[in-house]
Formats: C-alpha cells, structure tokens, sequence
C-alpha cells in the first residue's frame, strides 16, 4: 500500500510553458507544456472556468428542476439550478442569486451538500452543490430565468427524480450527483 501511495504522490505534472489559445465570456483554453514525473514531456489542453454553483432545491416535498435548451448538448434538459460564478462572488450567495433567477424562489436555508469537478480531464471546473430549504416565492410568480434563458420549471418528489435519473431522464451530470448527494446526505431525513 505504500508503493501504491508513494506512486500517486509522485503523479504531478509540472507545467513548462502555458499559451492561451482562446479567451471568451465565461471560459479560456489554453495549451501547457508538461513535465511528467518520469521526465517525459506531453501536452494538456486546459479549460479554465470561473466555477459555478447548483442548488438542490425543495419546496413543501418537491425537487424543483428547470428544463432548458443547452445549445452544445444539442437538446433541452431538465436540470437543477445553477449557475457560473460571477468575479468575486461567493459560492452561497451565487447559489441564492441562481435559485431567485431561474425559479423565482429564494432558499431561507441553505445547506453545503459538497463540491466536485465537472470534467477534469480537460476543465478546472468545479460546482458547488447546495440543498435549498423553505424557499420563498419572490415577486409573486415563480420561473424566468435572466433575460438569456428561456425557463421551464417542473417540481417532483424525491422519488420521481431517482426515477428520473435511473430511466435516463436526467442526464445533466451535476444534476444526478446533486439528487444522489442529497439522498445520502446523512442530516437530512
């Protein structure tokens, strides 16, 4: 076991000279030049993204997803909430901003479910996932989104997004880990 250990502390890659090869509104790529721990020398294409948050939102027993068109997928999704990181902002304040954009309810309770890389293999990503409590509706009708999303939103119980979620439903990644995380999570009942 602590060859094994010894071997994966010893797996860094050392970066020898990083071109940015694109930088947009909300991502860069850029192409590093590694080091690998044998001496080897390789290449890494590297997305780099702001983060974002997303919200496991209930409301009186419902999971509230939001479906919308995601241009790369090529389809409409059913989604939880969520949202990048804006310059500055912390996790749980964007994570409040999102859930009152893209529904129209904002959590009086919000608990850190944990956190995780949406792609590794090629992005810094990471998403904080947060379970939304006693939500309360603002401005009166629920839904929306910003002004660039076109919204629907879709409230069922646990059960029905596990089912969701087996029968392939779902398929937004930080949605089935934040349903499951949620389900696992051991101070909720």
């Amino acid at each position: 076991m602590d060859d094994m250990n010894n071997d994966i502390n010893n797996m860094e890659e050392i970066k020898l000279n990083s071109e940015e090869k694109y930088r947009g509104n909300i991502i860069r790529v850029k192409l590093d030049e590694v080091e690998m721990p044998d001496g080897r020398q390789g290449r890494r294409e590297v997305v780099e993204h702001p983060g974002a948050v997303a919200v496991v939102a209930e409301y009186r027993g419902k999971l509230i997803l939001v479906k919308q068109y995601r241009y790369p997928a090529g389809e409409a999704l059913w989604e939880i909430p969520a949202g990048k990181l804006e310059e500055g902002e912390k996790p749980e304040d964007c994570a409040r901003r999102e859930l009152i954009e893209e529904t129209g309810y904002r959590p009086t309770e919000l608990e850190y479910l944990g956190s995780f890389y949406s792609s590794p293999g090629f992005c810094d990503e990471v998403i904080y996932l947060y379970h939304g409590r006693e939500l309360v509706l603002e401005g009166g009708e629920a839904g929306g989104g910003d002004g660039e999303e076109n919204i629907i939103i879709d409230m069922v119980s646990r059960e029905e997004a596990v089912n969701r979620v087996m029968f392939n439903q779902l398929k937004d990644a930080k949605t089935i880990i934040g349903i499951l995380m949620l389900l696992q999570h051991k101070d909720i009942t």
